[in-house]
């Protein structure tokens, strides 16, 4: 004698349905680990870091990186300034050195910084007969635990040469900038040199 048997046809699409609300929730959990703790978007505004950054450029900040090394010269930076909003600047002077500015020259432990980020902007100010920086900064060691930062368009940059900014602490510090990612014909990775 036979038996009926009825075979549930709703397991295997329960079973489909979980195992894509799974995979679902590890990419959310996957997307948010990597938003929060490693990378971070961060959209540019002003004229700070011209011409090597733009308005409205998005980068990729790598949050993760200084937990494990010293932010160095010539790294562009992310931090918390004292305005409430985050700026983006270049890293020029490391803790314990000395740092001045005079008009377009910088120096660090008194040797000339070869800026090679500048040099079309440098040479271009020099053809028309004009200084490109028109804020000087007096010598000052950078303190322990601070970075001394400008912005690549020195005459139009709230920077540590103004006193609301300061020397930058490290815990101010979001990340490096490590890629600007929008617009698409810009797509490149931050160069420190």
């Amino acid at each position: 004698m036979e038996q009926d048997q009825t075979v549930d046809k709703s397991t295997p699409v329960k079973n489909e349905a979980w195992e894509w609300i799974k995979a679902l929730l590890i990419a959310a959990a996957l997307v948010f680990f990597i938003r929060w703790l490693v990378f971070a978007p961060f959209i540019v505004e002003g004229p700070s870091m011209q011409p090597n950054f733009e308005t409205g450029e998005r980068l990729i900040v790598n949050k993760f990186i200084y937990r494990f090394t010293d932010p160095k010269h010539g790294e562009v930076l992310v931090f918390h300034a004292p305005s409430e909003k985050d700026y983006i600047k270049r890293v020029i002077a490391l803790p314990g050195e000395t740092v001045r500015v005079e008009g377009d020259q910088v120096y660090v432990n008194n040797q000339l910084v070869d800026e090679t980020y500048l040099k079309e902007a440098l040479d271009k100010a020099k053809q028309e007969g004009r200084p490109y920086n028109m804020r000087n900064f007096p010598e000052q060691t950078v303190p322990e635990g601070s970075v001394f930062v400008m912005g690549d368009n020195r005459s139009n940059s709230s920077d540590s040469r103004d006193p609301s900014v300061g020397f930058v602490p490290y815990e101010k510090i979001v990340g490096r900038a490590d890629l600007i990612f929008w617009p698409f014909d810009k797509i490149s990775l931050v160069h420190s040199k």
